[in-house]
């Protein structure tokens, strides 16, 4: 069993995220240079904050490259909350700078204009066929815990993996291979983030499902 490394660069909500994958069964590593994640069974990129502030902290510190190898290997790969946006190519909320691009789309502020409070808060649910591994064991209508002001919106629709309604239905997941993501913040959802975690770890360690 090899270890997933958690990618430290400064934004990512470290101690709940790590404990959490801890607790389902990974042995994990957090990396915050580039060559300490060589190896590694799987890779996550958690993230809070500014689209902008994230990019510019994960190229200064080389990891953007250490992503999209991993995407190229075959690596298995999961983004949360802003690490799910960052696998995009841009964001409204910092034009001009590009995204890692994993999944060609715009991430989006939701409207402020519909009565309904920004940011998204609070328990939802979301919506799945079950085709992704990352959600075996999880029921379509399970409730997850968001945070997020800004919304994925790939440009291909098969890669989405699960949505949740609110003003309107938006992606809460993508996959495609060996990459993940979720708009959620699976550390902070009980017991169905933990079996979506668990879901990760496995995957990592035989690395036979793919989305």
């Amino acid at each position: 069993m090899g270890f997933i490394a958690l990618i430290d660069y400064g934004m990512g909500n470290l101690r709940s995220v790590s404990k959490a994958l801890e607790k389902a069964g990974g042995s994990l590593r957090i990396v915050d240079r580039p060559e300490q994640a060589e190896g590694c069974a799987g890779l996550i990129l958690p993230g809070v904050g500014n689209f902008g502030d994230g990019m510019r902290n994960l190229r200064d510190r080389g990891f953007v490259e250490t992503v999209r190898r991993a995407v190229a290997d075959g690596t298995p790969l999961l983004g949360i909350c802003l690490g799910m946006q960052m696998m995009l190519e841009r964001s409204e909320e910092a034009p001009g700078v590009d995204g890692i691009g994993i999944f060609p789309g715009t991430v989006r502020l939701f409207p402020r204009d519909r009565g309904e409070k920004v940011p998204h808060m609070g328990w939802n649910q979301i919506e799945h066929d079950s085709f992704c591994p990352l959600f075996a064991g999880v029921p379509s209508g399970s409730h997850v815990y968001f945070v997020h002001s800004y919304y994925a919106d790939p440009e291909d629709r098969s890669v989405v993996a699960a949505e949740c309604e609110y003003m309107f239905r938006f992606a809460a997941a993508l996959g495609r291979g060996n990459v993940f993501a979720v708009q959620f913040h699976p550390e902070k959802s009980q017991k169905r983030g933990l079996t979506i975690l668990e879901n990760f770890v496995k995957l990592c360690n035989n690395g036979e499902k793919r989305c």
